[in-house]
């Protein structure tokens, strides 16, 4: 499951595209959260306790314990609007949830193993990076792990042959492929070779 992060926030009274340039300048991040039926909210947040919580989060989809006027509220990090040149954050989503809120998010896949084709001379191939899932906030996993071992030369791992940890269904139709094991240049023209 993925952890909650802890961030501090405050009531953003300030707008207007001038305004929101000095408080980035002043170290902040301006901000939104909306959901659950409450009113929309504008908020900034400490840039640098941001940047310090994106760095150390396995990625963007995360769930973040907003301490707002010293109350808790669980928020999703929805988007993120970062600068085109340096990259900095400019303006953060947060969506208001609770543990049962369903929510969508793209998770991390991290394959597990050597293939068995890799040996034999194969070259693995991840053509997944994320995979995006619906599930209850409270079992919202933080990255998918998935063993490939058992892959030889020309197997594919689809979404339909991996298991999702309890109430995390995947979005995208089973036989997407994860992960591809594919021949070499090599061992393709030795196959040509053989059968000449």
């Amino acid at each position: 499951m993925a952890k909650k992060h802890v961030l501090k926030a405050e009531p953003r009274l300030r707008t207007g595209s001038g305004v929101l340039k000095q408080m980035r300048r002043e170290g902040w991040v301006p901000s939104v959260i909306y959901g659950r039926g409450a009113e929309n909210k504008n908020l900034k947040v400490n840039a640098k306790a941001f940047d310090e919580l994106l760095a150390h989060a396995t990625s963007e989809n995360i769930l973040i314990n907003l301490d707002l006027d010293g109350a808790s509220q669980l928020a999703f990090l929805k988007a993120v609007q970062h600068h085109p040149l340096d990259g900095k954050p400019l303006h953060v989503d947060f969506l208001a949830i609770d543990e049962k809120t369903e929510i969508t998010a793209h998770i991390p896949v991290h394959l597990l193993g050597e293939p068995v084709g890799v040996k034999a001379g194969g070259m693995l191939e991840q053509m997944s990076h994320t995979l995006e899932v619906r599930c209850a906030a409270s079992v919202l996993p933080e990255v998918l792990e998935f063993d490939v071992t058992h892959l030889d030369e020309g197997d594919s791992l689809h979404i339909g042959d991996v298991t999702l940890p309890a109430g995390v269904v995947a979005t995208h139709a089973a036989d997407v492929v994860i992960a591809h094991l594919a021949k070499t240049a090599a061992a393709v023209s030795e196959g040509a070779t053989a059968a000449a």
